[in-house]
């Protein structure tokens, strides 16, 4: 037999091993997929990395995705039948993508705060003010630069279409101001990407922005920005984090999901809902920045305390009174037992 043969017989025969080995090794362990489409301000966290963890470790049948973008995009994921739940904080957004026909079974499982940071000398003076006064400040202040060339920027904005500049545009309305006109400004800066390069980015110019409160402590605490928080804690502020599981089946909006793996997506629903898991994200982040991160709402909202916490989340994040309207639930009545619904 030739050499060349030998050496055809050889790789042929170590392709079959490892197709053979490959098919053994999934055979032994079946792991079903699990895409989970997530914001940016919850994964820079850290906190769904321990999540992840914590979920296979007693899911061990489970290989857990997590895709994180900005709300708009990690909605449109889903939308696109790529991801089987989304895990994001921007109300008005959810509401479309259930009457949509996009999700189901909505649950509210934590929420934390929004934060006005900026430079330690805050030039505008908002420190000590409501929202809307801190606003109108920033404007005021931002009106009075004698550069007006754009070099000058003293907000910086996401600009991503995410919860954060959901929350954002919301907040100038709020405070009486049209958002296109707030925009133009010359001393206003639209980034266009997350929360860190948005917080970068106001660090380099001494600018203010809008963050989560958990992306800037990551931030902060690691010395990657010298900004401090000046508004926290407001009702202004309160940032709600919502799951829902994407819809399978066939609407007026989109052809049947079948690639969308339903059952799991519900499962690990209950799973953020549990008491375990709820003290779990209470928990994170408590050793290295001395505070909670977030704070769960499951337990809350079932007690309908304390007051007026439960009331501000029910104004900012439900529906029609209910974190989830009856036509938009299939099935799993315990994820609602107790909840104080209208109507």
């Amino acid at each position: 037999m030739q050499t060349w043969q030998k050496l055809i017989i050889a790789a042929t025969l170590a392709t079959i091993i490892t197709i053979a080995g490959t098919a053994a090794y999934f055979q032994l362990s079946p792991k079903r997929r699990l895409i989970v489409s997530t914001t940016t301000s919850l994964y820079d966290t850290g906190l769904l990395e321990q999540l992840e963890r914590d979920y296979e470790n007693k899911h061990p049948d489970i290989d857990l995705n997590i895709i994180s973008a900005g709300t708009g995009i990690a909605i449109q994921q889903a939308q696109n039948g790529d991801a089987d739940l989304i895990l994001v904080h921007a109300p008005a957004q959810e509401l479309t993508f259930l009457q949509q026909g996009w999700g189901l079974n909505r649950k509210i499982i934590a929420y934390n705060y929004f934060t006005i940071v900026g430079p330690q000398t805050d030039p505008a003076s908002i420190k000590g003010k409501t929202t809307n006064e801190a606003l109108q400040a920033i404007v005021n202040y931002g009106g009075n630069l004698t550069d007006q060339s754009g070099q000058t920027k003293i907000w910086i904005s996401r600009g991503d279409n995410s919860g954060t500049h959901s929350k954002e545009q919301s907040l100038w309305r709020a405070a009486g101001y049209d958002y296109s006109w707030v925009s133009a400004q010359p001393w206003y800066g639209s980034v266009g990407q997350d929360m860190g390069a948005t917080l970068t980015l106001a660090d380099q110019k001494d600018a203010y922005t809008l963050s989560d409160i958990g992306t800037y402590l990551k931030f902060e605490k690691g010395g990657s920005v010298s900004l401090v928080a000046l508004l926290t804690q407001a009702q202004s502020l309160l940032n709600v984090y919502s799951v829902m599981a994407v819809n399978q089946t066939a609407t007026a909006n989109h052809a049947t999901h079948d690639r969308i793996n339903y059952a799991d997506a519900m499962n690990f629903i209950s799973y953020l809902v549990s008491p375990e898991t709820q003290q779990l994200i209470e928990n994170y982040g408590k050793d290295i920045y001395g505070q909670s991160l977030f704070f769960g709402a499951v337990q809350p909202l079932k007690d309908n305390a304390p007051q007026p916490l439960v009331g501000w989340l029910k104004s900012t994040a439900f529906f029609d009174g209910s974190e989830c309207p009856i036509q938009y639930r299939i099935g799993y009545p315990e994820l609602y037992a107790g909840e104080d619904k209208i109507g």
